[in-house]
């Protein structure tokens, strides 16, 4: 082989590996940020790029990664020439904040931010990473330092919105956007849970104190309107039975009186027929009647008095009822 042939093949080799360096891939989704001579040339798209070898450079950023390992997660710290342009999650470590009552909690945060403008994110901030958290992590400090323990456990959507709107505003310049925070854990101290579990077992007390004592309530009300009604119902009955009694003892008064009227009518024209005085055999009917009901008592040591008249009147019914069993006699002649 002549050196000339050599050289040939080293030119080649050299072509070759020039070729290979300048043709640069990048995947969907990911960006390469290149700078000539130290100076920000252009920037990589996804697909088939060309760049000039030695001249051309990627630029670096600082990046962190969650990964997976057999004793938990661990957040990996590396340099990449790549940014991706995916929403990223940040998981940051616990943070004590001091609340406006001044309890000392435990917070755990997560942050969903996605880089926009590749050539900011690469030029106006050192480290985005260590930014991103350090920011997040002041913000969360002074959103909840205005809320007092029982407004940051129970207005999580409230502080979220806070800090997605304050952090979003902030890293703008660094060409991201802050899309969500959320607040995985809120842990007060112990002796601060143990005091809001007794709270709370006190007002879950005081809450079945309260439903009893109305269930009581409304049972006596209910009861107390149920005798009421009942009462009502029954002086109703016993006025529609009173009603009812009165109405059948006057219609039985006024047969009993229709009959002996009746009866009356048929004595006294039999009477008048046979030229006796009906007024006589009435009055000694009566008195007939009122001893009766005078020797029909249970105590028979009595003395019965009775009046003159009545001698007389009962000696005119009995000639009254001769003069009914025959009263031809009259009109016979003697």
């Amino acid at each position: 082989m002549t050196s000339g042939l050599i050289v040939l093949l080293l030119i080649a080799v050299f072509v070759i590996v020039i070729i290979a360096k300048g043709l640069v891939i990048v995947k969907q989704a990911e960006v390469m940020v290149i700078e000539r001579f130290g100076k920000y040339h252009k920037t990589l798209t996804s697909g088939i790029n060309v760049i000039l070898p030695v001249i051309d450079k990627a630029r670096e950023i600082d990046w962190r990664e969650r990964r997976e390992t057999a004793t938990g997660h661990v957040i990996v710290k590396r340099s990449v020439t790549r940014i991706d342009l995916r929403e990223t999650v940040y998981d940051f470590p616990r943070q004590n904040v001091i609340t406006k009552d001044n309890v000392v909690t435990e917070i755990n945060a997560l942050l969903y931010f996605q880089i926009i403008d590749p050539t900011k994110a690469v030029y106006e901030i050192a480290n985005l990473p260590d930014a991103i958290e350090k920011l997040t992590q002041t913000t969360l400090r002074n959103v909840a330092g205005e809320l007092d323990l029982d407004e940051v456990l129970s207005s999580r959507d409230t502080i979220n919105s806070k800090l997605r709107a304050i952090l979003d505003t902030a890293s703008d310049k660094w060409g991201v956007k802050v899309n969500r925070v959320e607040l995985q854990d809120i842990n007060p101290p112990g002796a601060i849970r143990d005091a809001m579990e007794k709270q709370m077992r006190a007002e879950r007390d005081r809450r079945a104190a309260i439903l009893e004592a109305e269930g009581q309530k409304q049972a006596a009300i209910l009861e107390a309107e149920g005798y009421k009604i009942a009462q009502i119902n029954r002086a109703e009955g016993d006025k529609q039975q009173q009603i009812l009694d009165a109405e059948g003892q006057a219609a039985a008064r006024i047969n009993v009186a229709q009959a002996e009227a009746q009866a009356v009518a048929v004595v006294t024209k039999a009477i008048a027929t046979s030229g006796g005085d009906p007024v006589n055999y009435l009055v000694a009917l009566k008195y007939l009647e009122t001893l009766k009901e005078i020797a029909s008592g249970q105590n028979s040591n009595k003395v019965v008095y009775l009046p003159y008249e009545a001698s007389g009147a009962l000696g005119a019914l009995g000639g009254i009822k001769e003069m009914l069993m025959n009263p031809r006699k009259r009109h016979e002649v003697p």
